[in-house]
């Protein structure tokens, strides 16, 4: 169990387990999580890490976009921001890049989710490690991370 699964287990919030087997030669993890999974693009979300060089926050999108970061600065309250470093994304987060759960994070850090996972009646995001998701309502999501539902699409 992840450190993902722990949390949401913990917190009582219901939730659903999806795996699949991860290509190493895949270029995009969550379109291929979206693929295998036989779900709709807009229904899986990636996680994404950016920062303003002295503090870092999370973004959750839907995979098949790109992250506005005009929209997420401020969303937060930044001047601007940066996509964060690979190995700092992986080491705040404790996961690997690919298997970024915004839940269960080492260091919780302030976060977003993009305004069009409101209107779902569940999305799926990754479970902590390559070829997990979880899917879940996005408003238990938003509930656990303490997060805002804003949009931060490209």
């Amino acid at each position: 169990m992840t450190p993902a699964c722990k949390v949401l287990k913990s917190n009582k919030i219901e939730y659903s387990i999806h795996e699949y087997e991860h290509d190493a030669n895949a270029k995009s993890f969550g379109l291929e999580a979206a693929e295998k999974l036989n779900l709709k693009l807009e229904e899986v979300f990636k996680t994404l890490m950016v920062t303003d060089e002295k503090n870092y926050f999370v973004a959750v999108l839907p995979v098949n976009h790109q992250l506005n970061l005009k929209k997420v600065a401020a969303a937060f309250g930044c001047k601007k921001l940066q996509m964060a470093e690979p190995k700092i994304a992986e080491r705040l987060s404790g996961y690997l890049v690919g298997g970024i759960s915004p839940v269960g994070q080492k260091k919780r850090l302030k976060t977003v989710i993009d305004a069009s996972a409101e209107s779902l009646s569940k999305m799926y995001v990754s479970g902590g490690k390559r070829g997990l998701d979880i899917g879940l309502k996005p408003q238990d999501l938003a509930q656990v991370l303490s997060a805002q539902f804003v949009d931060v699409l490209d």
